[in-house]
């Protein structure tokens, strides 16, 4: 054999037991890798878990809102669930919108005399086609007509429990099993239904069992009256501020704390505003709106045709433009 043969083979045999070498060394430095990796793989599969549960969670809140509450969910009846109505119910008033910016209460809740019934909701003054709000966010469980009632109504369930119904609407805006978040709009006021002017009738009730509105919000104030409603049948209920919430310790918890104060404030500067209005001298004008007459307007400031020319200096001819201000009184 040659040298230049021996001196090949030598080679050869050198890069063969390199390789080997590789071969054995590349799988330990993998596992090694693996091994430092375990630990944050086990952590974010940890992770993973938690944020999967909680997203099941909230799709079963929407699904089936306050379903350990309720014992059905239909989109037939409005009221009726023949269950034992709970003696006591914290219901969560956080996170609310008002379901309209007006602040005139036309009608209350109670017996109406003039009816010889009972009124289950407050009627609050609105005109068809004013934007109509959900109160919570929540699912919309009944979208129907009713001609000798309610006229056009929605009705929602929430969360905490409660249940919202928005009559005599002109146009509703969702539908049925549609989730919606509070202050998103479901609907146009109206006149629909057994109304004698357009409004808004306005009901809360739990498990069917209507609940004063007036006991949960202020109209005027455009706010709640607190943080949370404790409710008890025939409107016995109360109000408790976040901050007379405690945990099972006796000691009030931080959050609530902060929320009674975010709470404290927006009641305080609603009321500052509503003194300062109380405070200016009333004007007594009229926004004349699409398809509104002197007749219609004279009607429902208690005037008349004649007094409404003499005070704005026009004829009972004059054409009236949408947007045009009119003394009354």
């Amino acid at each position: 054999m040659t040298e230049t043969a021996i001196n090949i083979f030598r080679r050869a045999g050198r890069f063969l037991t390199a390789a080997a070498l590789v071969a054995v060394t590349l799988p330990l430095q993998a596992q090694d890798k693996l091994a430092n990796v375990a630990p944050i793989d086990v952590k974010m599969r940890a992770i993973d878990s938690v944020s999967i549960k909680r997203l099941i969670q909230q799709e079963q809140m929407w699904e089936y809102p306050a379903e350990t509450l309720y014992p059905n969910w239909n989109n037939d009846f409005t009221t009726n669930y023949g269950v034992q109505i709970p003696s006591e119910y914290k219901i969560d008033l956080t996170g609310y919108c008002m379901p309209t910016p007006s602040r005139k209460v036309n009608s209350q809740y109670g017996y109406r005399k003039s009816f010889r019934r009972n009124h289950y909701g407050v009627d609050v003054k609105v005109y068809v086609g004013d934007t109509i709000y959900a109160a919570f966010s929540g699912k919309v469980r009944v979208v129907k007509y009713e001609g000798k009632g309610y006229g056009k109504y929605v009705v929602i369930r929430h969360p905490n429990g409660l249940e919202t119904l928005y009559g005599h609407l002109s146009k509703q805006l969702v539908a049925e099993d549609q989730v919606v978040k509070a202050g998103e709009p479901i609907g146009l006021g109206g006149n629909t239904g057994h109304s004698t002017g357009s409004h808004l009738h306005f009901e809360t009730r739990l498990l069917g069992q209507p609940i004063n509105p007036e006991l949960l919000f202020s109209f005027e104030a455009q706010d709640v009256l607190g943080d949370t409603y404790v409710f008890r049948p025939n409107n016995r209920g109360y109000i408790v501020d976040a901050h007379e919430l405690r945990n099972e310790e006796g000691e009030t918890d931080a959050k609530l704390q902060q929320q009674a104060a975010k709470a404290s404030e927006s009641r305080a500067f609603q009321q500052s505003k509503i003194a300062q209005q109380q405070l200016r001298p009333r004007s007594y004008v009229h926004k004349v709106r699409q398809g509104e007459s002197l007749s219609t307007i004279a009607k429902k400031y208690s005037t008349s045709v004649r007094q409404l020319c003499r005070l704005n200096n026009i004829s009972e001819r004059t054409v009236l433009r949408p947007g045009q201000i009119l003394k009354y009184k």
